[in-house]
């Protein structure tokens, strides 16, 4: 076990974790297992629910419904089930963790917020555009990715092929800004993002929360505990990550 999660509770950098009223109540205890084993704590936020950022060191916005085409100017879908006052609230939160330099991690959901947040767009039905992308919509790990090479997610995660779920419909089409493609699937769909550089961001399409058990999955929530502590410590986030990237066996 890393010396990381043997720090005390209040010396541990604290993640806000976004959820929707629907489902929160069970997946949320996921989301505190993976920051507990990576050396954070968590609290769950969400639409009606206290959510300063002042209080926290890092963000994760979880999945959940659709984005409405409101926020990035797509067209209507009447089929889309969306949440209006989740989206209001996680567009605020990026924007509000930009300004303050706070790292975030987005899932699912949240990595298409983290991308109509900074400006992009979303294909509203991803597996309409992208037609050979394998389409599966379960907790399992049977889609397969392809990591980018050079990206920040390769030195978190490794550039092996990676074996992840889906439950998506949505997927990310114009960058928002400062952001870069960090993973595709077979049919070329985008399945991750990350900021270029300070303050860390990711955002991947799949839900890692569910793979705890393997360490690829956990490396992500790893890097952003490690991204909240440098943040809370006034260091870079970037060159944190990466250093303690190289550094794990």
């Amino acid at each position: 076990m890393s010396p990381r999660t043997h720090l005390s509770w209040q010396q541990r950098p604290r993640i806000a974790v976004t959820t929707s009223a629907r489902s929160g109540w069970r997946i949320f205890p996921l989301f505190a297992l993976n920051i507990l084993l990576t050396g954070g704590r968590a609290v769950r936020w969400g639409a009606g629910r206290p959510s300063d950022l002042a209080t926290v060191d890092g963000v994760i916005i979880g999945g959940g419904d659709d984005i409405s085409a409101d926020l990035y100017g797509g067209g209507i879908v009447t089929s889309a089930r969306i949440d209006p006052e989740r989206d209001a609230l996680e567009k605020g939160l990026v924007a509000g963790a930009a300004e303050r330099g706070m790292p975030l991690l987005g899932i699912c959901r949240g990595s298409q917020m983290l991308n109509v947040a900074l400006g992009g767009t979303l294909h509203q039905n991803a597996y309409e555009t992208f037609r050979r992308s394998t389409r599966v919509y379960t907790i399992l790990p049977r889609k397969k990715i392809r990591v980018c090479e050079a990206s920040r997610l390769e030195q978190i995660a490794g550039r092996q092929e990676m074996r992840v779920n889906a439950l998506h419909s949505q997927a990310v089409d114009r960058l928002g800004a400062g952001l870069r493609v960090a993973a595709r699937d077979d049919g070329g769909m985008v399945q991750g993002v990350e900021r270029i550089a300070d303050p860390f961001a990711l955002g991947v399409q799949w839900h890692p929360e569910h793979l705890w058990y393997a360490p690829r999955q956990r490396a992500i929530f790893r890097a952003l505990v490690t991204a909240a502590r440098a943040y809370a410590e006034g260091r870079g986030q970037v060159a944190e990550v990466e250093r303690e990237a190289a550094a794990e066996p």
